[in-house]
């Protein structure tokens, strides 16, 4: 069996290669295959990823220009050739190792999608304001589709690559993490949680999301909810 890593990149230059490189030499319970689609990257990450000489287990894709993250993911899972995907970004907020932790359970068949958990413990950086609005957002998607989930955001998901394709995705952004879940809620799909490692960066470090992006995630739930 097969897990294919999603990664998609937007002006990484300081972390790709450690991503990428982090990703390869996690041990997996499967074999592995990465694909990595730049979005248009224009601080020198797109010239990195042309001239890395990777593994045979990388394949490399670009778009001309930025589309967004959404966009990125489902270029990179048209690619996907393994039973499993799985979105990991190359901003190292998250530990590849983990990808291990979040396989089990669709290997024995427990379930068909599993998501990585963040604490939110550990780092004085996690801004207040944004651990707020992952709680209420996650709130709103458990009232709307009644369910209890702990972290709808979390960009550690991991699914059977059929599964994921089916899921007829639309959003071109950051959005493109509530529209997972709340396709799978609509399609009747039992999410497993599993808890993982986190470091959030800060603003001056790259950090991307902003307070719009969460409006945008309600927008998101409501007409996945309601559509």
């Amino acid at each position: 069996m097969t897990l294919s890593v999603l990664m998609p990149v937007y002006n990484e230059r300081e972390r790709v290669e450690r991503a990428i490189a982090e990703v390869l030499s996690t041990e997996l319970p499967t074999d592995l295959e990465l694909i990595i689609v730049d979005d248009g990257s224009t601080d020198g990450t797109r010239e990195i990823l042309r001239n890395g000489g990777w593994d045979e287990r990388v394949r490399y894709f670009e778009h001309e220009h930025n589309q967004g993250k959404g966009a990125a993911v489902q270029t990179a899972l048209s690619k996907a050739q393994g039973e499993f995907a799985a979105i990991f970004d190359a901003d190292l907020e998250y530990d590849a190792a983990d990808l291990a932790l979040l396989l089990p359970p669709l290997l024995d068949g427990t379930t068909n999608a599993v998501f990585g958990v963040r604490a939110f413990d550990g780092y004085s950086a996690h801004s207040f304001w944004y651990v707020l609005g992952n709680r209420g957002v996650t709130l709103a998607c458990n009232v709307l589709f009644n369910v209890f989930l702990h972290d709808i955001m979390s960009c550690h998901k991991v699914m059977r690559t059929e599964l994921f394709k089916s899921l007829e995705l639309s959003a071109n952004g950051f959005a493109i993490e509530p529209e997972i879940t709340a396709r799978l809620l609509n399609n009747g799909e039992r999410i497993y949680e599993l808890p993982v490692r986190y470091r959030a960066r800060l603003s001056e470090e790259g950090k991307k999301l902003t307070a719009y992006d969460g409006f945008r995630t309600l927008a998101m739930l409501l007409r996945c909810r309601f559509s």
